[in-house]
């Protein structure tokens, strides 16, 4: 498959710290990308952040820091609204964000998957 020109880019913006049916929400989330065949899906974790309860996370030495977690998703309108329903049970708290995007070349390659953990 290849995916060029007009997409949307899916954000979701929440805490380390957060977690759906006992698992780290931003592997539950990569997984129910994969699930519903998403072209891809990635984890980004954050230095520094604040949403709306307005408390700054930030990395400690002694606690749990619940650092900000940032999941990017790229992919067609029909594929992202058909990820939405999932996310709005998955994410009590934080941001979730759509924009459109070019695309310049995504090339999907077939019969290479990793095994699903």
């Amino acid at each position: 498959m290849k995916l060029e020109g007009k997409a949307k880019m899916l954000r979701i913006h929440f805490g380390e710290d957060d977690k759906w049916h006992g698992k780290p929400l931003y592997q539950a989330i990569v997984e129910k990308c994969r699930e519903l065949d998403i072209a891809g899906a990635t984890v980004y974790r954050g230095i520094e952040g604040y949403g709306a309860s307005t408390l700054i996370h930030r990395a400690h030495l002694l606690k749990s820091s619940d650092r900000p977690i940032m999941v990017s998703v790229v992919d067609t309108q029909e594929n992202i609204s058909r990820l939405l329903p999932a996310l709005d049970q998955m994410v009590d708290e934080g941001l979730i964000a759509v924009s459109d995007v070019e695309v310049i070349k995504y090339v999907h390659q077939d019969g290479v998957r990793s095994p699903a953990s």
